[in-house]
């Protein structure tokens, strides 16, 4: 597997950056608590010029302010998806990139195309039998325990560019 190919790293929200947990709050809002080292790494990998996308079912505030304040730009956050393949045929469009320079994490049924479509489909080790059968990497950890640090770190780490650059981060964050 050639981390080093890759230039854009896509994902899903729930059981991916979270444990899949969901709070039911009282107006219809649920509350997820995500992993601050995930959140990190995702920054790092949008300082060092790294295409961010995020393909969730799901469509609240808080996780869109969530995906914004990691990097994700606005135009690469697609909430509501129920057909993830097409998100990310259009991310990779839109990136002018091939399908083998982008990585995917996901962990349920709804990723599996993606997983399988992308250079580089790697799930969280609590993902569902079929995405831990087709994946090309499997996290050492859960979702919501640090797997997108992990496949985000190997990328950067396999291309040279796992190093944090202090002022760099203050002006983007």
């Amino acid at each position: 597997m050639d981390f080093s190919r890759i230039k854009a790293i896509t994902f899903d929200v729930d059981g991916v950056m979270t444990d899949g947990s969901l709070i039911a709050m009282d107006h219809s809002e649920f509350v997820r608590v995500f992993n601050a080292k995930d959140s990190f790494a995702a920054r790092t990998a949008a300082m060092k010029g790294y295409a961010l996308g995020v393909f969730t079912g799901g469509e609240t505030e808080g996780v869109h302010t969530r995906m914004l304040s990691m990097g994700v730009p606005e135009e690469d956050i697609y909430m509501r998806c129920r057909g993830k393949i097409k998100a990310f045929e259009d991310f990779c469009r839109r990136h002018s990139l091939k399908a083998d320079e982008v990585l995917y994490v996901g962990d349920d049924i709804p990723d599996l195309p993606v997983v399988k479509a992308a250079g580089i489909g790697a799930v969280p080790a609590d993902a569902s039998p079929e995405l831990l059968e087709a994946a090309d990497y499997v996290c050492s950890v859960p979702g919501g325990r640090g797997c997108l640090r992990e496949i985000i770190e190997k990328v950067l780490r396999a291309a040279g560019n796992w190093t944090f650059e202090s002022d760099c981060y203050e002006k983007i964050f």
